[in-house]
């Protein structure tokens, strides 16, 4: 393959734009939405944390498989088409229209339903918009590119919950709005980004093994450290109202001003820790480092609320795991592209890197809700949280870090 030439900040910009709406339309119903349609009366509240788990982990399984699946298809378009651009399309437009279905829908089964279409859509679109990072972008720009990613996450997470609760959206108008970035912003940011056509020697070779990247010694390390990290950084985070309803005792509106707060916080620290790590991980080549150190300080913030399970202390938990997970996960991602096996199969591979924080999304919510069921309390999730924390950073190190100045993968 060709090296890639650099790009500039235009490209840049629609790149950040397209994932800040993929993250918004994601994690505003994850952290607000969902949480308030599932929930149950205080006499009940366990039911309302388990149905919500059940919702996004089953709503999540579906975007594992369909990612990996779209990214591979994407990869084999036909010679002279376009690769990601209509993939991107179908994604932001099945997930816009099973926003507005989500939010009309009532009780779990069909709340659950609905959301596995959302969860589809963002994995499609998902998978499109990452493959740009290793088709048009050099190794030098990629830490960059992955900064974007990470800290558009949670800059999306506060313009989600900042809007609908700072202009008192309801449930329904909440999703709509959701609905209505994503189908715009989404639409436009896929329509301008290039997407040269797929020429012959993109198309990956006949009668190689399906799933043949997983065999790679370092980018399977580095797949299952990042499953397991992500699980730990949804126990630290997907239960967040549930805690300040049930753990801390907070009244509904206290909690959902609360929430905002926690997740401004969290932001804050995420898009910093992204921005700086990534240029850094560009100028050094030092990826795995950096990312085995981020999954430390991650680790930290679930010790902090099992030590002293107040508020004060949960908002600087909330900073410490932003500077965890935005290094961690912008630098990760940088990784992953160093470490992609296949020039021919890198949206397959980077849909497969997806899934796996996906995977964790779904695994986090669901295995948080079992745990408090199990306790009848909030400390066995961050205990857990910050040990799985620390097991993803070991398993992210048996990965080899790529020679300074080898050839792209």
């Amino acid at each position: 393959m060709t090296a890639a030439a650099r790009v500039g900040a235009g490209w840049m910009t629609l790149f950040t734009l397209a994932w800040l709406v993929i993250w918004t339309a994601q994690l505003t119903p994850v952290q607000l939405l969902l949480p308030l349609q599932l929930d149950t009366s205080e006499a009940d509240w366990i039911r309302g944390v388990v149905s919500s788990g059940l919702v996004l982990g089953v709503g999540g399984l579906a975007g594992i498989v369909a990612g990996p699946l779209a990214g591979a298809l994407s990869d084999r378009a036909r010679e002279g088409r376009s690769r990601r651009r209509p993939w991107a399309l179908v994604g932001v437009w099945t997930a816009a229209g099973f926003l507005v279905l989500t939010g009309i829908a009532e009780g779990a089964w069909l709340v659950g339903a609905c959301w596995v279409g959302v969860s589809i859509g963002v994995s499609i679109a998902s998978a499109a918009f990452t493959a740009l990072i290793a088709d048009q972008l050099p190794v030098s720009q990629r830490g960059t590119a992955s900064s974007a990613v990470g800290s558009s996450q949670a800059v999306g997470i506060v313009l989600g919950v900042g809007l609908v609760v700072l202009l008192g959206l309801g449930v329904l108008a909440g999703y709509l709005l959701l609905a209505a970035l994503i189908a715009a912003v989404g639409t436009a940011a896929a329509l301008l980004l290039p997407d040269p056509p797929a020429a012959a020697s993109d198309q990956p070779p006949r009668g190689r093994a399906r799933l043949a990247s997983l065999r790679d010694r370092d980018f399977a390390w580095m797949l299952s450290g990042r499953l397991v990290a992500n699980i730990g950084n949804a126990l630290g985070t997907a239960l967040f109202l549930f805690f300040l309803l049930h753990g801390l005792g907070q009244p509904r509106a206290a909690a959902q001003d609360n929430l905002l707060l926690l997740i401004v916080v969290y932001t804050v620290f995420v898009v910093c820790a992204s921005v700086v790590l990534g240029i850094i991980s560009d100028r050094t080549g030092n990826r795995r480092g950096l990312t085995v150190a981020a999954t430390v300080v991650q680790a930290a913030s679930g010790v902090a609320i099992v030590a002293v399970p107040t508020f004060e202390m949960t908002l600087v938990a909330a900073a410490l795991m932003g500077v965890g997970y935005g290094a961690f996960s912008t630098v990760g991602l940088a990784f992953a592209t160093d470490l992609l096996p296949d020039g021919q199969d890198h949206a397959r591979d980077l849909g497969i890197v997806n899934a796996t924080a996906a995977l964790g999304q779904v695994i986090g919510p669901v295995l948080g809700a079992g745990l408090v069921a199990l306790v009848g309390g909030f400390w066995l999730v961050f205990a857990a949280a910050a040990v799985l924390s620390l097991v993803g950073g070991l398993m992210t190190a048996v990965a080899r870090q790529p020679a300074p100045g080898a050839a792209p993968r």
